[in-house]
């Protein structure tokens, strides 16, 4: 899995069938020190219902096919969690709660 700040959406007229009715997010991945990286990647949010600037957990490859829904899905990223709180060596990295302040 990948932590990853949502930045924007992704909309799609004309698609694969299996993709209709599925969220699109452009997410912005994030270092381990909650440094965001100049890597991009769009990810299907089936589930869990990430918005604009929440940080995220991200499952990658063949992986992002076994959440619930994606199994015919063409995806190779699934938004999985929203994150609360990262902690690295008992070291604060990201708050939730902070980040609205």
């Amino acid at each position: 899995m990948q932590i990853a700040k949502v930045r924007g959406t992704v909309v799609s007229t004309i698609q694969d069938p299996s993709l209709r009715g599925v969220k699109l997010l452009m997410l912005q991945l994030v270092d381990e020190n909650g440094n965001l990286l100049p890597k991009y990647e769009v990810a299907s949010d089936n589930s869990v219902g990430a918005g604009i600037d929440e940080w995220v957990l991200v499952s990658c490859g063949s992986a992002a096919r076994q959440v619930p829904g994606n199994e015919k899905r063409p995806v190779d990223a699934a938004v999985v969690a929203i994150i609360d709180t990262i902690y690295v060596e008992d070291r604060l990295i990201y708050s939730k709660k902070d980040q609205y302040r």
